[in-house]
């Protein structure tokens, strides 16, 4: 919800939400104007803005209303079961000392104050409007839900996206021979469907600069950028290094910022795997227009404890839901072995994203004929 009324920056294409402060209340920015009878507080606004902003559904939403009325985004992310709080500070959060020092309650919590920081310093370095200026001079996007569907077609189990990760926060280094283009190209060379590229720095040593090279290095397949998007400034930076799908994960994006995410992308072309991990995430994703493909994490991003049952068991509570709506699901976290795929695949999956077990094997595009029992067709 942060980017909606900042009028100093809004690009036709995606006003939204995504300007709003979220770590200071309404008063603080500059102006005030009327739209639908609300006393609007917004910078620069012109009446073109206005007339759209009053005519917008999210600009309409509930939780603008509440945000307008004085309630903090960390309020009413938590009444939607979302337990990760902003920090919104200029330096990490767990530096520091004192009453200065925040200490946060799991891996993921940290993750997301981090990222606060780091995309903070990377919109100082490059502001919105030159990365939305970079990602329309982009390669073009590729057909990410149409590769997943192809690649299921030919080869009867779910279609594969290989992950190349150098890194875990539990896990610590992966792989220390680690080369993201020759990974990417044994995984296309060895029938992965797409490919997933963390881009995270901190805490999985990945990078954009790795997403960009495979890009131009000639592989075919889609691309996923797999970082923890908390700003849309990060979606087109991520589309302007040629992706052509993000991850937004439900227990860190309230449902207002999800929508909006789902917005830019369709506006880039782009797909948006959203990820849940329990029945309260998927019921909030399910109520979303314009979702088009799930991922299921069996691992718990809190705990990092993995439970592989856990896609069957919200397919069994709400897959008749999700095929009414022609969404596909991938299954996430915990699949090595060719049995744990036809679980996956038994469970309702048309896809599933792997990374641990293949980046850790010496060949990576080989382990994956080992994760499937036998070569898949490209």
């Amino acid at each position: 919800m942060e980017s909606l009324l900042a009028g100093a920056h809004l690009h036709p294409a995606a006003f939204s939400p995504a300007s709003l402060s979220r770590c200071h209340p309404p008063s603080v920015v500059r102006g005030v104007n009327v739209v639908g009878g609300r006393a609007v507080r917004c910078a620069y606004t012109k009446d073109a803005i206005l007339y759209a902003l009053e005519h917008d559904e999210m600009f309409n939403s509930e939780e603008v209303v509440q945000w307008e009325s004085g309630k903090t985004i960390n309020t009413i992310a938590a009444a939607q079961g979302i337990q990760i709080s902003r920090r919104c500070r200029p330096r990490y959060p767990s530096e520091g000392s004192g009453d200065d020092k925040a200490v946060p309650r799991h891996i993921l919590e940290q993750i997301v104050w981090d990222k606060e920081v780091e995309v903070s310093q990377r919109k100082a370095k490059k502001p919105l409007m030159n990365v939305i200026e970079s990602s329309e001079h982009a390669p073009p996007v590729r057909d990410f839900i149409g590769a997943l569907t192809a690649a299921y077609t030919r080869n009867g189990v779910p279609a594969l996206i290989a992950e190349v990760k150098k890194a875990s926060p539990g896990r610590g280094v992966l792989r220390e021979n680690f080369n993201p283009v020759e990974i990417a190209q044994a995984y296309e060379g060895n029938g992965a469907a797409c490919i997933s590229i963390f881009t995270d720095e901190k805490h999985f040593q990945g990078s954009f600069e790795s997403l960009e090279m495979v890009r131009n290095s000639g592989v075919k397949c889609p691309l996923l950028c797999k970082e923890f998007i908390i700003d849309s400034w990060q979606v087109y930076y991520a589309r302007s290094k040629g992706a052509d799908a993000i991850l937004l994960i439900a227990a860190v994006l309230p449902d207002l910022d999800l929508k909006y995410m789902l917005r830019v992308c369709k506006n880039l072309g782009m797909t948006a795997l959203i990820e849940v991990q329990d029945e309260r995430e998927l019921d909030r994703v399910l109520k979303i227009d314009g979702v088009e493909l799930i991922g299921i994490n069996n691992l718990s991003l809190e705990t990092f404890v993995v439970d592989t049952s856990n896609t069957r068991m919200l397919m069994e509570k709400r897959g008749d839901s999700i095929r009414d709506r022609g969404i596909l699901v991938v299954g996430e976290s915990g699949l090595i072995t060719p049995d744990d795929v036809a679980y996956a695949q038994s469970a309702g999956v048309s896809a599933v994203l792997v990374g641990e077990s293949l980046i850790k094997a010496e060949d990576p595009g080989q382990a994956i004929a080992g994760l499937f029992g036998r070569e898949l067709l490209h």
